[in-house]
């Protein structure tokens, strides 16, 4: 059995993935991070609040497993919170639990539970490893529903040698039920979807004090040119948004694309909507074997998006890939992800890049 690193949030999912490990016999302990809160609003960071850390306490005593907290405030700021002001002002859709993943827990968390002896360190996600003569293969959970494996396309070979997700295998409810007989204090937690630092805040008033750039007024146009009104700055839009455009129109009118050069909001009717083709990297490829020749894949271009089939051409030795889907889809917004899947198997992905 191995020693073997917990990263606990106080919910459900990492709390029973340190009672199953325990169970299989491994040598658990639990480590949380501190994450940065807004000065003034200390603890409101929905993934390290007081209650959060005390019930992840409660588990690890309920357990009998050392359990630390880890200081990540200032890394946590520097690269998810900067990652995310940045993202908007640009124009894009920044998805911070992927900067979280990729630097925050696989590399500085990571970092800590080696420096303790650990062989291997678990988290609550809901994916599933599979090793093979060709290497590791990160797959799809069990649960369609929870599957969290669109955020974890960032994590290489090396990495997942040291990981474990011991919930992947499991359905929702089963988790719950496993929790309850472990009498879990977390058992009956509800789950949340919001962006941590955020605390349950609308992300536009906090871009409004930390980013105020990105709100800077411009014009709503159609196609055509056509002027419709003003826009409260482009990171108050997302690709597809139909509601709270600020004007009335004879047929309901969507967002279509957001102009950065020209801090212009495009819109249009449903029939506009969708997108054949884009292009995205750099990639990572989980096998850490770039494709070289087009291969057909299923492809999510965001975390809660539906998979679509598409031609895949590797570019740039792989780096890049162009995407050609099968048919025009909709939710594609520069800087969240592209990743793709041949079935359960995650491929791997990247950001999908700027229109041109």
């Amino acid at each position: 059995m191995s020693r073997v690193v917990v990263a606990m949030s106080g919910g459900v999912d990492s709390s029973v993935a340190a009672a199953l490990l325990k169970e299989q016999g491994h040598e658990v302990t639990g480590m949380m991070l501190r994450l940065w809160s807004e000065p003034g609003r200390e603890g409101s960071n929905r993934c390290c609040t007081p209650d959060s850390v005390a019930l992840a306490r409660r588990v690890a005593a309920r357990l009998e497993i050392p359990f630390y907290v880890v200081d990540a405030k200032d890394i946590f700021r520097q690269v998810v919170v900067n990652d995310f002001l940045d993202g908007y002002t640009a124009g894009r859709t920044p998805n911070p639990c992927l900067a979280c993943n990729r630097v925050v827990r696989w590399e500085y968390l990571l970092e800590h539970a080696r420096a303790l002896g650990a062989e291997k360190m678990a988290t609550g996600h809901y994916v599933r490893l599979r090793e093979d003569r060709d290497g590791i293969r990160l797959l799809r959970a069990v649960d369609p529903g929870k599957d969290q494996s669109y955020v974890l396309h960032v994590l290489t070979q090396e990495k997942l040698e040291h990981a474990l997700f011991p919930v992947g295998e499991y359905p929702k409810a089963e988790i719950r039920e496993i929790a309850g007989r472990y009498h879990l204090p977390t058992a009956s937690r509800a789950d949340s979807q919001d962006l941590c630092f955020l605390a349950g805040e609308d992300y536009r008033q906090f871009l409004r004090r930390y980013a105020p750039a990105a709100a800077r007024p411009g014009p709503i146009v159609r196609r055509d040119g056509t002027l419709l009104g003003e826009h409260q700055g482009l990171a108050c839009y997302t690709i597809g948004q139909r509601k709270g455009l600020g004007f009335s129109s004879s047929a309901p009118l969507y967002v279509l694309e957001k102009q950065t050069g020209t801090n212009t909001l495009v819109v249009g009717v449903e029939a506009e909507l969708g997108f054949p083709a884009l292009a995205a990297g750099p990639m990572n490829w989980i096998s850490g074997q770039p494709p070289r020749q087009p291969f057909t894949a299923q492809v999510k271009t965001r975390y809660t998006a539906r998979a679509a089939e598409a031609t895949v051409t590797p570019l740039e030795a792989g780096r890049r890939v162009q995407v050609d889907f099968a048919s025009p889809v909709r939710d594609v917004s520069p800087g969240q992800a592209a990743v793709l899947y041949a079935g359960d198997t995650l491929l791997g992905g990247g950001p999908i890049a700027d229109f041109a």
